[in-house]
């Protein structure tokens, strides 16, 4: 079988993004989801119920300018904004992100976590999977050697064949070609566990994920018509029902079926038919409608959602950094996220819904020649909020230039730790790869401060 340069199959490269809309197709989905319940049937099951929506900034917001601003330190150090008060009692945020600063009593923040690399890709691995990507090189690309993401985990104990995706990734795909970012996919637990992938802007007027639409004139009587033939067809063929590719075909159909006539899901992707104040309190921009799209899928019962607020390296500022991030960043994130924090807890979903925004790393205390911050593995923010999280908690604490971590340092290891108990799954579990070799999911630590 041809090998992609990425070291995924043709079939798997495909089945992990490269098409366009949606990265699984209807038919590959089918034939995942049935190869994952034949394979895995006697699994033991992990979930407590909760989800999670990670909110991702692509290329890696700057925690000096954010979450953990040090307004007495050297001009070369604290930049050119100024901090506000949050409900935190000495806790101050940056004044370019007004709506969450009035929230911060909902959330929790870590200013303490830390790993060794500045590279893009490895760090990305690391962050998004909660271990060290296996023979990890700079710019190392994505292959079936990597860790699982949290949803291909997550898929992998609570394999399901109901037309729901255990994990979508939107509205953008990281990848700079010939890079293709890690951490994105389930890794060595094989595509089958991938997450759905999208690559639409749900604030077009036109967003739709066509895997997801019947047909123009086809309507759901129409199916069911056609359900029913295809039901006579299939009972006539005796032969083929008694092997097993006979089987898995007519388990496929059903699930075709399924899926486009519940309208469950599909249902979830038509933004357009939210009120008009719930679409303009996230935002009209790309950010804010993700985090809405975000919200109606969890409410579905997608229970990962990852919300990549930007391409591969949209918060890589390494010049001209100050009005980058007051006109065109931190405005739409800082409006979409208050909204979905706020949103959540009016519907009674925020308890059960673990909401994050990280990346993966920080930026340089100092400021380089450009006006820019560049990359910086050894400090970093994180925000967190639902899912059990105790609000107004600010955790860790870094030292005077935002350089180093003095008190509580919280490593990758620990974040994936805490994704995992919260999502219900034991951190110690064993996962077997596509060679059927054992490992343990994940060496971290829960972070029991936040709960």
């Amino acid at each position: 079988m041809h090998k992609h340069k990425t070291g995924l199959t043709r079939r798997e490269a495909m089945q992990v993004g490269y098409s366009g809309a949606l990265g699984l197709g209807l038919t590959s989905l089918l034939k995942q989801r049935a190869a994952a319940a034949d394979s895995e049937s006697g699994k033991p099951r992990q979930a407590s119920g909760k989800k999670m929506i990670l909110v991702w900034t692509t290329g890696a917001m700057s925690h000096h300018d954010t979450l953990d601003m040090k307004p007495d330190a050297p001009a070369e150090v604290r930049g050119q904004f100024n901090p506000v008060q949050t409900r935190i009692p000495g806790y101050q945020m940056c004044e370019h992100m007004p709506e969450l600063s009035k929230l911060a009593d909902k959330f929790s923040v870590i200013r303490s976590f830390t790993h060794k690399d500045n590279n893009h890709l490895m760090s990305t691995h690391h962050v998004l999977t909660g271990q060290f990507q296996p023979g990890a090189f700079f710019d190392k690309i994505a292959s079936r050697t990597d860790w699982p993401n949290y949803s291909g985990a997550y898929d992998y104990f609570n394999p399901r064949n109901d037309g729901i995706p255990n994990g979508v990734n939107l509205p953008t795909y990281m990848q700079q070609p010939p890079l293709l970012w890690p951490g994105q996919y389930a890794g060595l637990l094989g595509a089958k566990h991938d997450p759905w992938q999208i690559t639409a802007d749900p604030n077009k007027d036109d967003f739709k994920v066509d895997s997801l639409t019947l047909a123009a004139g086809l309507d759901i009587q129409r199916v069911t018509d056609r359900q029913s033939l295809l039901s006579d067809l299939n009972s006539q063929q005796g032969r083929l029902e008694r092997t097993a590719v006979g089987n898995r075909m007519k388990s496929e159909q059903q699930e075709a079926y399924n899926i486009l006539t519940s309208r469950k899901l599909a249902n979830a992707f038509e933004v357009q038919k939210e009120a008009d104040a719930v679409r303009e309190s996230y935002g009209r921009h790309t950010t804010g409608q993700s985090l809405l799209l975000a919200r109606r899928l969890v409410e579905v019962g997608v229970p990962v959602v990852q919300v990549n607020i930007g391409n591969a390296q949209n918060w890589d500022n390494h010049g001209n950094i100050f009005p980058i991030l007051k006109d065109r960043l931190l405005p739409p994130l800082d409006q979409g996220l208050a909204a979905l924090l706020t949103d959540l807890e009016q519907r009674g979903m925020l308890e059960d819904t673990f909401v994050v925004l990280i990346g993966e790393f920080g930026r340089t205390p100092k400021i380089n020649g450009g006006a820019g911050r560049d990359h910086w593995g050894p400090c970093f923010s994180g925000l967190f909020a639902g899912g059990g999280v105790q609000g107004g908690r600010v955790i860790g604490e870094s030292d005077s230039h935002g350089g180093y971590p003095v008190k509580k340092p919280f490593a990758p290891e620990d974040f994936g730790a805490t994704v995992y108990s919260v999502l219900g799954i034991d951190p110690e579990s064993e996962i077997r790869d596509r060679f059927d070799r054992p490992l343990r999911l994940n060496s971290g630590s829960v972070i029991t401060e936040l709960f």
